[in-house]
């Protein structure tokens, strides 16, 4: 995993705001942020679990979900992308709730962008920002808080992962 350090985070009541540097081309950052979830999502923060957790995904494409594929092939939905503009910016709904259930309406949803900015050739500024946790109701500040520390330890993986590929 990444230097802790790595990873800076600013929040207010209802968003989160997470920047990093991840140390490849904004086309590679963007690449393995989208293409390599399986490699970097802690697995324990999925509905299958480390043991039957086979796949993590997202349809590349503006309208696409993010799945997980578990046991027997089980799929579950948990967000829908907004707006793919590779290598530049991601935005895409989180339809999960406090409780770990889905939730079905995207109004009731809280929202992730993330903007790849190049830095160098080899390069780039990552600015994650989870937003709109009112939507999640009574529950939205706490909810807040356990995905600030699970953010964080999400994108020290995403650093780590980034490091040891190459285009």
């Amino acid at each position: 995993m990444a230097d802790p350090d790595e990873v800076r985070q600013e929040f207010d009541r209802f968003s989160l705001r997470s920047t990093l540097f991840a140390p490849a081309s904004a086309e590679r950052a963007y690449a393995v942020f989208t293409g390599s979830l399986t490699d970097w999502w802690v697995r324990e923060y999925t509905w299958s679990g480390p043991e039957a957790l086979a796949e993590l995904g997202i349809e590349p494409r503006a309208g696409g979900m993010l799945y997980e594929i578990g046991p027997y092939g089980f799929r579950g939905d948990w967000g829908r992308v907004l707006t793919w503009d590779p290598p530049r910016r991601l935005v895409f709904t989180w339809q999960l709730g406090p409780d770990r259930v889905p939730v079905p309406d995207p109004a009731r949803a809280s929202e992730v962008e993330v903007i790849f900015e190049p830095e160098g050739p080899e390069l780039t500024r990552v600015d994650v920002e989870h937003r709109y946790f009112d939507r999640h109701g009574d529950a939205a500040e706490g909810y807040r808080k356990a995905l600030t520390a699970g953010w964080h330890e999400l994108l020290c993986r995403y650093l780590a992962t980034v490091a040891r590929t190459t285009d």
